[in-house]
């Protein structure tokens, strides 16, 4: 039966959603206020037309909006729609009964994601094509353009395919190429190959080798395992330029990136030392280098390699030192933290509650939380402030353009 609807709200996930007496009914692509008609099922509107139009609705600039699952939020004008990501940022707190300062998001420009988790898949023709996964399915949506993407790595696509043709060898392979723009081109890893039959065979790892050198990659990598390399792909890291590992983490966007680092640094400064937990490859902890020495850690033994390699190529920073450690399972405790005076803790999405317990019982003064998680991070803010830090205030990053994420950056004081 066809039901006619009023949107009051947006929910986290970008849906838009509707209260009937039945409970909340979830109506994808829409905005507050517009009216719309369909079938509800399970739940959900299926099939929605719009009857009456947001005035805050606009163009969506992507030829693939509507089918792809990237974009959730295309069709909202600027001004709301990080007014929205804002808001996610302060129910996320006030569920933990936290009031502070959430500051304006900041925003991202378009065409500036300099890394893609692109999906491959064999048609029915044979033709290979990359894309992203349709909006709740597990169906591939062909990718021609991406707004959000950097331009290089849009026009790297044909060549991608190529790359992509050699890991479809067997038929459970559902290949995903995680490229990345770097400093040397092009670097790329593959994941999602089936190794049960013994994984990729001689023949197909030539094939992907001589696709990656049409392609011009800087690397080519198996689930972390290097096949190839032209050239060391790097990043920069505030003054030092340092290389990334295959498979390594980066932030998605380096707007995003100095955005966030401006105001760790900002937050830490008069600071001697500084603690940089789940480091990475020092994406943080060479622009603190610049205002005080660094104690570095994170679980991964590869981005802390890059970490060291890289501080050779950075002049005018204060000393390093960098360990490779599981913080969720050995976290550095109050001792192993003696003298730092600032901490700066970007943890994965499950948050950083093992290490957060330990940071209480320190000396240290100020602390920066980066999160890509508001209700982790709200989660991990309360243990804080029960510890006796007062959560200064918070800064939504919009990193991932047009989607529900948001990152933050928080700061914490005595």
């Amino acid at each position: 039966m066809t039901t006619i609807l009023t949107i009051a709200r947006v929910a986290g996930q970008g849906d838009g959603v509707a209260e009937t007496p039945a409970g909340p009914v979830f109506a994808p692509l829409t905005l507050p206020g517009e009216v719309v008609r369909g079938e509800v099922r399970d739940g959900r509107l299926e099939g929605g037309e719009l009857v009456e139009a947001s005035p805050d609705r606009v163009t969506p600039v992507s030829a693939h909006y509507g089918d792809c699952g990237g974009c959730s939020l295309q069709h909202w004008a600027s001004g709301p729609y990080l007014a929205w990501k804002r808001e996610q940022v302060v129910a996320a707190l006030a569920r933990e009964r936290i009031e502070t300062e959430v500051e304006a998001t900041v925003a991202v420009p378009a065409g500036t994601r300099r890394r893609l988790a692109l999906h491959a898949r064999r048609l029915a023709d044979g033709r290979v094509v990359l894309g992203f996964k349709a909006r709740k399915s597990w169906r591939l949506v062909e990718v021609r353009e991406c707004p959000v993407a950097d331009p290089r790595l849009v026009r790297a696509l044909p060549a991608l395919a190529k790359v992509a043709a050699a890991f479809l060898e067997h038929p459970k392979s559902a290949p995903t190429l995680h490229v990345t723009w770097t400093l040397d081109g092009l670097d790329v890893d593959v994941t999602g190959v089936e190794r049960r039959s013994g994984g990729l065979s001689a023949d197909r790892r030539a094939q992907a080798v001589r696709a990656a050198a049409e392609a011009e990659l800087a690397r080519l990598s198996l689930a972390g395992e290097t096949l190839v390399m032209a050239r060391q792909p790097r990043v920069a890291f505030g003054p030092a330029t340092v290389p990334l590992p295959a498979g390594g983490f980066l932030q998605a966007v380096p707007e995003a990136e100095t955005a966030m680092v401006s105001r760790a640094v900002d937050a830490v400064r008069g600071a001697k030392k500084v603690a940089d937990l789940f480091c990475g490859a020092g994406t943080f902890t060479f622009p603190l280098a610049t205002v005080a020495s660094v104690v570095a850690a994170d679980a991964s033994a590869a981005g802390i390699a890059a970490l060291k390699a890289g501080i050779a190529t950075a002049s005018g920073i204060k000393p390093i030192t960098a360990e490779a450690r599981d913080l969720f399972r050995r976290p550095l405790t109050p001792f192993d933290l003696k003298g730092c005076e600032a901490i700066v803790f970007d943890p994965p999405r499950a948050g950083a509650i093992e290490q957060t317990a330990q940071i209480g019982g320190t000396k240290a003064g100020v602390l920066v939380g980066v999160s890509c998680n508001p209700v982790t991070f709200a989660r991990d803010a309360r243990v804080l402030i029960d510890a006796g830090f007062r959560l200064e205030r918070v800064t939504p990053v919009d990193q991932f353009l047009w989607s529900s994420h948001v990152e933050l950056v928080g700061v914490f004081r005595r």
